[in-house]
Order: C-alpha cells, then sequence, then structure tokens
C-alpha cells in the first residue's frame, strides 16, 4: 500500500518534468526562429546595416506608390539616382504587363527600374529582385520598399568587390494589381528572356524572420547553397509545397514560368497591417529589415562566384530548421522515410500486442476513432471565428488578421486541447490508454505517406514526428521488463498504460518516451504558428488540426498525470478536467476582444468609395462593410443600390447619397466592330489614374495597347461574381488613353446582337475633391477592397 502511495505523486512529477521538457523544446525553438538584432548606420562597410537601409525608406517610401501614381514616380527617380550613382548601369523598361483571372484582364503602364552589375567572367545571370510600387491604401513599407532599401543596401556593401557573375537588380512596378511588371518584363526585356537564378524578396506583414518559403522546381542546389550561405536560414520546404496548391502570386511566379530558377523570400508577421496604412515606418520591425538584407548580401556574394549552371538538379530537397540546425536531404529520402514511420508504429503495436499492452482490436479502435478529436478541433476553431465575427463584424473585413490576436489563439489551442482530452477521457477505459495513443499515431504517419505522394517536401512535417514517437514508444515498452504480477490476465491484454512511472529503474521508460516527442515539439507547434501568422484565424481549424495531432502524440506523458486506468476517473478528472479547459476556452473570448480593441494604433479598417454617374450627375457614397464605423455611417445610412451606375454594385453594399463633384468623366469610342469583337479608344478623365470596364456580357479575350507600347493579348474564362460577368482594368493608364480590343460571348439571341452595355469608370485616389469630405479619424483605415479610398466617375455606353 505505501509503495502505490507513493507511486501517484511519482509518477505525476515524471508526468509533469515530460511536459515542461517538451514546453522547453517549444520556447527554445520559437526562440530559435525570431528576428534579428538590427545593424546601425555605424556598423562596418563590408556588413549589411538596417540603419542605412532605413535611410532610404525615409526618402521613398513614406506614401502610397501605386502604379502611375506622381508618388511611385518620385520613388522611381530615387532609385534610379541612387543605383547610377553606386556606378551600374540603369535603364526603365516602359511596357504594359497583363495579366487575367476569372472574368478578368488586368493591364497596366508599367516602368521597371533594371540596372545591372557586370561580373568578370559570368556563368549566367542572378537576378534580385523587388517591387516598388505600393498598394493604394499605404505606403507600403514592407510591402516592398523594405526589400527595395535592401537592395540599395546591398549594392553599397558590394562596393567595387569583383564578382564573377552579373548581378541585376531589377525594380518591378504594378506588382499589386496583377504581377504586371514582372511580366512584361519576362515577355518584353532582353534579360527576361535570358533566365538565371531569381531571388525574390517580399512581405506579408510588418514582422518576423526572413522565411525562404518558395522556390522553383529541381531546386537542389539552390536550397543547398542557401542552407551553407546565409548565416539565419529560416523556412522549410512544407511552405514550398503549401505555396504551390495556393492561388497566390508574386513576381517569382511570373519569371519562374518563363524559365528562372530560384527562391523566393519574405516575412510575415504582423499581418493585420498588411495592405493598410500601418505597413508604415512606425511599424517596421528593423530585425526583420536587416533579416532580409544579411541574407540578401550573403546571397549576392555566394552566387554572384558560383558556377551557376552546376547548380542544376534534377530533384527537390526537403528542407527543415530543427534544434537550431538546417536539415537537407533529398526528396528520395521522402518515401523510404515515411515508410519507416509506418513501421515504425505498426513495429510499436506489434511489440505492445506481444507484450499484452494493447491488443490489435483496441489499436485499430483507436486509430479510427483518433479522427473524432481532429474533426471536433477543427470544427470548434472555426465555429469560433463564427462567433468572434458574430460579436465584432468587423473582423471579417480583416480577414481573420487580427491586431492582438494571442487571446483567440490561446482558445483555439485550449479547443484543440479539449476535443483530445474529451475523447480520451470518454475512451480510457474502455479501449485503453496505450491503444488510444499507439492508435493516435497512425494518423501523423497515415500524413506522412499522403504528403509523399501529393507534396514530398511536406511529409517530414508528420513522418519525423510519427517515427521518433513511435521509436520513444519501442525503447519504452523495451525496456519494461517482464510484465509485473497482477498485470496481466488469462484473458488476454489488460487494459493498460504505454508508460507508468515504477520502481526499479523505469525513469528511462519516461526519458526515452519523452525525448522521441522532441521532434514533434521542434515541428508541429511551429507549423501551427506559422499557419495563424499566414492564415490568420479564418482559417484558424489548419492551426487546430496541427495542434490536435500533436495533443494526440503527447498522450502517453499526459497520462502519467491520470490514476491507473483500471480505476474509475474521479469527478474532478472525468468532469472538472473538461469543464476547467472549456471555461477557459470560454474566458479567453471576452479577454481577447478586451485586448484586441480599436485605438489609434490598432486601427479598425472601414470601406469607402464615392461614386457619380457623369451623365446623370447622381453621386453617392459606397461601403461593403458589414458593420460600418460611426465615421463612415456619417457617408452611408442604407442599402439603396438603385441610383448607382449599370454595373457598379457588387456585393452587399450601404450607401447613401453625396454632393456632384466637378470632374471630367472617362471616354468610351468605338473604333470598329467585327461581330462580337470590339475596338475602343478610351481614356480615364483628367487627373484619374486608372480605368475599369465593366461589361454585361463575359469576355473571352482582350489586346491593350498604348502609345508607344507593345499591345498585349491575354484570353478570359468565366464571369465576374455579384456584378457585371466582364471586368477590363487599365492601371496607370496614360493621359492621351489606350486602345483596347475586347471579344465578348454571343448572347444568342436575336435582336440583341446589335447592344452591348459597358460602364466606364475612371478613378482617382483620395476624396479631397468631395465637397464636405472630413478625413478619416485616427483608429480607423482603408480595407483592402479595390475601390476603396477611391473616387469613381463613370459612363455607360450602348455599344
Amino acid at each position: 500500500m505505501k509503495e502505490k502511495l507513493f507511486d501517484v505523486p511519482r509518477r505525476a512529477v515524471a508526468g509533469v518534468s515530460a511536459l515542461l521538457a517538451l514546453a522547453a523544446v517549444i520556447v527554445l525553438t520559437a526562440m530559435s526562429n525570431s528576428t534579428m538584432q538590427p545593424l546601425p548606420a555605424s556598423a562596418p562597410a563590408a556588413e549589411f546595416s538596417a540603419g542605412r537601409a532605413l535611410r532610404h525608406l525615409e526618402a521613398f517610401a513614406t506614401r502610397p506608390r501605386p502604379i502611375g501614381s506622381q508618388a511611385g514616380a518620385q520613388a522611381r527617380d530615387y532609385l534610379v539616382g541612387q543605383l547610377r550613382a553606386a556606378g551600374l548601369d540603369v535603364r526603365v523598361q516602359q511596357a504594359v504587363g497583363a495579366n487575367s483571372s476569372t472574368g478578368l484582364a488586368a493591364f497596366g503602364q508599367v516602368h521597371n527600374v533594371v540596372a545591372t552589375r557586370r561580373g568578370t567572367d559570368p556563368t549566367g545571370t542572378v537576378v534580385i529582385a523587388a517591387h516598388y510600387d505600393s498598394a493604394a491604401m499605404g505606403p507600403g513599407t514592407s510591402d516592398d520598399a523594405a526589400a527595395v532599401a535592401a537592395m540599395l543596401e546591398t549594392v553599397r556593401a558590394l562596393g567595387g568587390t569583383k564578382l564573377r557573375n552579373d548581378l541585376v537588380f531589377l525594380m518591378t512596378d504594378g506588382e499589386e494589381d496583377g504581377v504586371l511588371g514582372a511580366e512584361a518584363f519576362v515577355r518584353e526585356h532582353p534579360l527576361g528572356g535570358k533566365g538565371g537564378v531569381l531571388l525574390n524578396w517580399e512581405a506579408r506583414g510588418v514582422s518576423g524572420p526572413s522565411l525562404m518559403f518558395e522556390t522553383s522546381r529541381d531546386n537542389a542546389g539552390l536550397v543547398g547553397l542557401f542552407a551553407d550561405a546565409v548565416p539565419y536560414p529560416r523556412g522549410d520546404s512544407m511552405m514550398v509545397e503549401l505555396y504551390r496548391l495556393l492561388p497566390n502570386n508574386t513576381d517569382f511566379t511570373p519569371m519562374t514560368a518563363a524559365g528562372f530558377t530560384g527562391m523566393n523570400f519574405a516575412y510575415i508577421q504582423e499581418s493585420s497591417r498588411y495592405h493598410t496604412a500601418d505597413d508604415s515606418l512606425a511599424h517596421l520591425n528593423r530585425g526583420s529589415l536587416q533579416h532580409h538584407g544579411t541574407n540578401m548580401l550573403a546571397l549576392a556574394r555566394e552566387l554572384g562566384g558560383a558556377d551557376l549552371p552546376a547548380l542544376s538538379a534534377g530533384h527537390d530537397v526537403t528542407y527543415f530548421r530543427l534544434f537550431g540546425l538546417m536539415i537537407t536531404y533529398p526528396n528520395g529520402l521522402v518515401w523510404p522515410l515515411a515508410g519507416l514511420a509506418v513501421a515504425a508504429v505498426a513495429g510499436l503495436g506489434l511489440v505492445a500486442w506481444r507484450r499484452r499492452v494493447a491488443g490489435p482490436v483496441r489499436m485499430l479502435a483507436g486509430a479510427v476513432s483518433a479522427v473524432v478529436p481532429v474533426v471536433l478541433a477543427v470544427v470548434l476553431a472555426q465555429g469560433l471565428w463564427e462567433v468572434l465575427v458574430a460579436m465584432r463584424p468587423e473582423y471579417d473585413g480583416m480577414g481573420g488578421l487580427l491586431h492582438r490576436p494571442g487571446a483567440f489563439r490561446a482558445a483555439v489551442a485550449v479547443l484543440a486541447g479539449l476535443a483530445v482530452l474529451g475523447w480520451y477521457l470518454a475512451l480510457r477505459r474502455r479501449i485503453g490508454p496505450a491503444a488510444l495513443a499507439i492508435g493516435a499515431l497512425a494518423w501523423p504517419a497515415v500524413l506522412g505517406v499522403v504528403c509523399a505522394q501529393v507534396a514530398p517536401g511536406a511529409s517530414f512535417m508528420f513522418a519525423l514526428p510519427a517515427l521518433f514517437a513511435a521509436l520513444g514508444g519501442l525503447a519504452a515498452l523495451l525496456l519494461r521488463g517482464s510484465p509485473r504480477q497482477g498485470e496481466t490476465g488469462g484473458a488476454g491484454p489488460r487494459v493498460g498504460g504505454l508508460a507508468r512511472w515504477m520502481p526499479g529503474g523505469t525513469v528511462w521508460r519516461v526519458v526515452v518516451l519523452t525525448a522521441g516527442l522532441f521532434v514533434a515539439a521542434g515541428l508541429l507547434p511551429g507549423l501551427a504558428l506559422t499557419a495563424f501568422d499566414g492564415m490568420g484565424l479564418a482559417l484558424g481549424g489548419v492551426s487546430a488540426m496541427v495542434l490536435a495531432l500533436f495533443v494526440l502524440m503527447v498522450l502517453p506523458v499526459a497520462e502519467l498525470l491520470l490514476p491507473e486506468p483500471a480505476r474509475p476517473l474521479t469527478r474532478p478528472v472525468a468532469f472538472g478536467a473538461p469543464l476547467a479547459a472549456a471555461a477557459l476556452a470560454v474566458a479567453l473570448v471576452p479577454a481577447g476582444l478586451a485586448l484586441d480593441g480599436f485605438d489609434a494604433g490598432n486601427p479598425r479598417r472601414t470601406h469607402l468609395a464615392y461614386v457619380m454617374d457623369a451623365g446623370t450627375r447622381t453621386a453617392g457614397w459606397v461601403s461593403a462593410d458589414a458593420d460600418p464605423s460611426e465615421w463612415t455611417k456619417t457617408y452611408v445610412s442604407g442599402r439603396d443600390t438603385t441610383f448607382l451606375p449599370p454595373g457598379y454594385a457588387r456585393g452587399d453594399l450601404w450607401t447613401g447619397r453625396a454632393p456632384a463633384v466637378d470632374l471630367d468623366g472617362p471616354r468610351v469610342r468605338v473604333l470598329s466592330r467585327d461581330g462580337d469583337t470590339y475596338r475602343l479608344r478610351v481614356t480615364a478623365g483628367r487627373g484619374a489614374r486608372s480605368l475599369t470596364l465593366r461589361v454585361e456580357r463575359s469576355i473571352t479575350e482582350v489586346t491593350a495597347k498604348a502609345d508607344g507600347l507593345r499591345a498585349v493579348t491575354v484570353p478570359v474564362t468565366g464571369t465576374r461574381a455579384n456584378t457585371w460577368p466582364g471586368e477590363v482594368r487599365f492601371r496607370g493608364i496614360p493621359a492621351g488613353g489606350a486602345e483596347i480590343t475586347m471579344r465578348v460571348a454571343s448572347t444568342g439571341q436575336a435582336g440583341e446582337a446589335g447592344e452591348l452595355r459597358v460602364t466606364a469608370i475612371g478613378e482617382r485616389d483620395g476624396f479631397a475633391a468631395v465637397p464636405g469630405f472630413t478625413p478619416m479619424p485616427a483608429g480607423l483605415v482603408a480595407a483592402t477592397r479595390e475601390d476603396g479610398g477611391l473616387v469613381a466617375i463613370t459612363r455607360t455606353y450602348r455599344l
């Protein structure tokens, strides 16, 4: 009796110690992935200095620089001057860039800055790229001026050092409107057709380490060079696989499609400020700028002196950081490792069966039932988001990217733990702790196999935790020795635990079991955090799924905190623990709402646009906010959209009447028509930066041409949602206009073939021209909807 009374606290101490060890691994991993310390302007000349790069940002990145804007032109002049002063051969490529998406053809007159640093004996070209334009809503200090400033500081740090290969510093225009500058570069510029090694730099937030999140195919040589040359390599091949599956793109996309090989970098933390006025110098993390630039300079030096053709490889590699080390291995090992993980889990099950710890039927039941807590965790996380949006509708306009989401992220983690805990306590006596724990390991092992087939670079994230956890469990079982008296009976395996704290040296069982979970602790929580940073709480179910898998793997050491399975759970354990977890999750919601309140430092987003029909001079304000702010409500008060120009309204809108402005509108003139093909001359109106055509029929092909520039044609498929089905945009349209040729779908109805309605929209930034307009107060920033902050003057034509 004394031994049993003594065993309980010792087992609890063992369990707490094991969980603390895993927590330490998680914390140390997070610390090793933190941002760098910025170097001051007084740093040695050969080093990259964030302090020196900041001087450039202060010179050109304090105002929004959308394509075609005066601020964009001024930034371009500054960049050209700095690069020429550094001795580079600088040219400005002027062209029409093009892109298409569902129902939309997008064009823009771009001005790419192309600066070349000649090599001594080139084996190829290294292109270092970033875009100098910004979204219209803010100065884009991180997205992407920080990378452009890093390029200037890299040029300075390289100085007169002789490098073998040509370095091209490409500063593109029009990235925010559909990677227009990069598309024009690869289509028309001589260097765009030569190919080479591309290093592209981006940001989707204002903080965090510089992550290498995307590569071209057959990346083995480049990743190996990255891991060896860069002093602070961050990122992993799972990001590469995920990004390849997503519809997102950067300048990297058209350039690698045109034959470049390369790597793409970005920092993604504090993404609530992405594409807003708060993407500014005040919010830029200087350590993120330092990390960007340190990596850029190291790679410029390494690739500048490399034999570039020798970097070619016929395969990808898996790469990731673990315990502070960058680990890489060829993808030829992905299937063997995934198979080893499955074999290790199967071997663990076999040994557990042979040692009468768990039977095959029970382990199968554990595996099948383990899907329940994973799915439940996802459902609870997504349900939490719906609750948050219902309580604070303005969250919906932020896309789940909140200013201070810590409490809500903690709630997702608690809900994931609650889902696993409820499942485990409900089935623990019926199926047994060992059977549940071993069965649950099947899921990361199976995910490792699935990823090996569809996304090989992501397989490590599940296969390696499953492999090492299973090996730790095997070691624990093999150290167990002979069954103790009363542990088994003639009827077969008892309902026992996989790890118990027992006298006689079994401390080593807990040690090896916990050590086997270190890989899971070093990978899975980090993945959940990255998913939070990149996807936000609107897709919190992704992080919840990963966290649920991690908690399932930790069950063997958590079991040490519970009484023997043969004994019924006491009410404090059976009901108290789940209720406490549920209460904590619920309490975190109001706590999070209080912590994440909107203020001048952490503003809420609001959408507002001004639209006037130049023909009728009917004007109004428009907001797509679900719950407009008090300031926004001074302009919109109802839901009447009948006065808006044809084809303008898109989605559910708040509206309000507004005074007319004295601005001329866009003009459309038919140059020729051949059946369903219309050749038009369009102008946006004096002072307008962009033109949009909304067409009442779907369009299938569009050609755009500006005076003195080559025409470009794009095919279009599908239709636009919630408005007229076809749309053509021309950003940065010349003052003299452009020529648009569009082929539209035939109606197929007699009597209608001769008429086509088109609404032309000339767009200007800002509301200064609107009488009585009061500027947005502190605590608000413009939302990211494309017509936010614009004065739209329209004319509707029947062609």
